[in-house]
């Protein structure tokens, strides 16, 4: 191993110390609470160390996203790559794939959702920007495919099946929102399993008795 490769791998391992560091600090304290200073402590370093990895907490926090991204963008392929699956059957394995997604690192997604909707992605850079882009196109294109291959198969209504992607994606995102909020506003369980297959569902036969009716 040359002096270079050492150097970019001790960096590399460097930086993923810090994105440990940093997603105990966020899932302690929450975002907003945290700074870069108790992320540098928690990592033992200093602040001015970790300025050199980061430009700042925004895309600190916006690089353990990245993580999550590309969890989901394998595991949404998985759902539909076995061959010989109708559309029922992937968009079953669409679902389970959801409820892994979330329990693949709840807390890290569900401040990706806050992110994405804020102005935070502003102060990103844009290679960061652009990554967080792709990989979030390239899944909604996977849950954009199933619903084409539905309409194909003249099992549901014919429509943009983009437009379907995106009503699909933020039943989700709203449904692990709202079990946030309900849990800060009354400390009340929200059953968010039962919520999102029944949301699923009602788009699903929706569609599908459109498709009858047509």
């Amino acid at each position: 191993m040359g002096i270079q490769e050492r150097k970019e791998r001790e960096r590399e391992r460097r930086r993923q110390d810090i994105l440990v560091a940093a997603k105990r600090v966020f899932s302690d304290k929450g975002f907003e609470r945290s700074t870069i200073e108790d992320i540098a402590r928690e990592a033992e370093l200093s602040p001015g160390t970790l300025y050199l990895y980061f430009k700042n907490k925004d895309e600190l926090y916006a690089s353990l996203t990245v993580r999550v991204l590309q969890f989901m963008s394998v595991r949404l392929a998985h759902a539909i790559e076995e061959p010989g699956l109708n559309y029922d059957r992937k968009l079953a394995n669409l679902i389970d794939a959801m409820f892994d997604i979330y329990e693949f690192d709840p807390v890290i997604l569900n401040n990706m959702f806050h992110l994405q909707s804020s102005e935070t992605l502003r102060d990103l850079s844009p290679e960061l920007i652009e990554e967080i882009n792709t990989l979030s196109r390239k899944s909604l294109r996977t849950i954009a495919a199933v619903f084409q291959e539905g309409m194909d198969e003249g099992r549901i209504l014919r429509r943009h099946p983009t437009a379907l992607a995106d009503i699909f994606w933020s039943m989700f995102t709203g449904s692990v929102l709202w079990k946030e909020t309900k849990q800060m506003i009354g400390n009340e369980q929200y059953p968010l399993k039962e919520s999102i297959r029944l949301g699923f569902s009602l788009l699903d036969k929706g569609l599908r008795q459109q498709a009858l009716d047509a």
